[in-house]
């Protein structure tokens, strides 16, 4: 089983940053991919970003050169840095963790933290 909470969402004005932050407790962190989904009101989850056990990174074409997910294996933490935010990247953010040694998040799941970007 694994835990995960996050934290670090909030209000910022637009061309602001926020950074996110997801603690996992539990077993098998450094073996899973992890990820950062996001969902607007009225719309469907999404995925944000992943990244791999491995250390390679993927990205909604929505934040490419804007967002950067990174994981720090000895704190069991996954980061999601977000630069240049607009409106349009309000949302509630949810982290996410895959099973050992595949290469997609999506099996666990934290409450989720709000991020509300104001033009």
């Amino acid at each position: 089983q694994v835990q995960l909470v996050e934290s670090g969402g909030g209000l910022v004005q637009a061309g602001g940053s926020l950074r996110l932050s997801c603690a996992a407790s539990g077993s098998g962190f450094s073996v899973r991919a992890m990820g950062w989904y996001r969902q607007a009101p009225g719309k469907q989850r999404e995925l944000v970003a992943v990244v791999t056990r491995d250390g390679n990174t993927n990205y909604a074409d929505s934040v490419k050169g804007r967002f950067a997910i990174s994981r720090d294996n000895a704190k069991n933490t996954v980061y999601l840095q977000m630069n240049s935010l607009k409106p349009e990247d309000t949302a509630v953010y949810y982290c996410s963790a895959g099973p050992p040694f595949k290469r997609l998040p999506g099996d666990y799941w934290g409450q989720g933290t709000q991020v509300t970007c104001s033009s």
